[in-house]
């Protein structure tokens, strides 16, 4: 997939998905599909085959700009462009929120930038969709602008899940509350914590419960502190049908979550280790019937269940049988013969 930050760079002419996309949830995924060409995501349009699919998005994110504060985001970018890049996007383009393009009339907004410099000859906006200074436009007034220029705009209504509109709001909330399961049905996948495994205090193998340590990206939104079971995917590795680990060479840190099933199931602790006085945010995963060296290696970790809070413990006998029994709810909960109702 090409990724630009200048408009001047962009592979043109352009089919556009105009939004922030942070999440890239079921809504982000309705107003994508209709410029994606012949791939299952996409919608099989013919006509697209002439023009580029591209994301049009912003960054940094238009609140974060104005608030002058970092954004926690649910979709960091090389989380972004392993997710469009998987749908079939061709190209992400990157528009730099500055004060000249927060300045710019709704109208030269679109003659500017999206018939000018990317060409657009479709766009796809959601319903809810604002641009221009002050966020006077509306997706009403986008269609008619680009209308003028004989550019057809597909504006998407609210998606709803079971009543609820969907929204990246949402999707926090619901990870705010330790609702793994919610968040996945509005994501329509589950969330997923992805990084490097780097080293720790190592002090996990020295009471018979070995942990990877890992690095995420400093902006990446996290769920409710705490234990969860999880799925894991780990760079270069894979099952090969009979449950034993297989090689597989040549896939990029980008790619290797797209292309790759769950290797392992674990349990995974998110926050400070009050009882070994920790003094940092560190999330640890310990893998079931697993060994290998991870270090250096990238790793993705898809909550299944939020097991329970953080909790400081009288001793590291208490902690470890607290593992243990937590290690044992989360191997039932990822049983594949075990049934959950579904969280509302």
């Amino acid at each position: 997939m090409w990724i630009t930050e200048s408009t001047t760079n962009a592979l043109t002419p352009t089919a556009v998905a105009l939004g922030n996309f942070d999440g890239l949830h079921r809504g982000h995924q309705q107003v994508i599909q209709p410029v994606v060409k012949n791939s299952e995501f996409g919608s099989q349009n013919s006509e697209l085959t002439a023009f580029h699919s591209t994301v049009v998005t912003f960054n940094p994110h238009p609140q974060e700009f104005f608030s002058g504060q970092s954004r926690q985001l649910l979709t960091p970018l090389p989380e972004k462009v392993q997710q469009l890049s998987s749908w079939g996007i061709e190209q992400l383009v990157l528009l730099p929120f500055n004060r000249e393009l927060a300045a710019l009339s709704p109208e030269d907004f679109v003659e500017q930038i999206l018939v000018q410099q990317l060409q657009a000859k479709t766009i796809s906006i959601g319903q809810d969709f604002r641009f221009g200074k002050q966020r006077s436009g509306t997706a009403t007034d986008l269609q008619a602008i680009a209308a003028r220029f004989g550019i057809p705009v597909a504006i998407l209504p609210n998606y709803n899940c079971e009543g609820e509109r969907i929204s990246s709001s949402a999707i926090r909330q619901a990870l705010t509350e330790g609702n793994v399961k919610r968040a996945e049905l509005l994501l329509a996948r589950p969330y997923t914590l992805q990084g490097k495994v780097v080293k720790g205090q190592q002090l996990g193998r020295t009471i018979g419960f070995p942990t990877a340590n890992i690095e995420l990206p400093e902006n990446k939104f996290l769920p409710r502190l705490g234990v969860y079971a999880v799925r894991v995917l780990i760079e270069g590795e894979r099952h090969d049908g009979q449950g034993r680990q297989g090689r597989q060479g040549g896939i990029s840190n980008d790619e290797f979550t797209s292309c790759l099933l769950p290797l392992a199931s674990g349990v995974m602790n998110l926050g400070y280790r009050p009882t070994v006085n920790g003094i940092g945010l560190t999330v640890e995963v310990h893998l079931f019937d697993w060994s290998g060296d991870l270090y250096g290696k990238a790793i993705a970790v898809q909550l299944e269940e939020f097991i329970r809070a953080e909790k400081k413990f009288a001793s590291l006998d208490e902690l470890k049988a607290q593992i243990a029994a937590d290690s044992a709810k989360a191997r039932n909960l990822l049983s594949p013969d075990t049934t959950h109702e579904k969280v509302n």
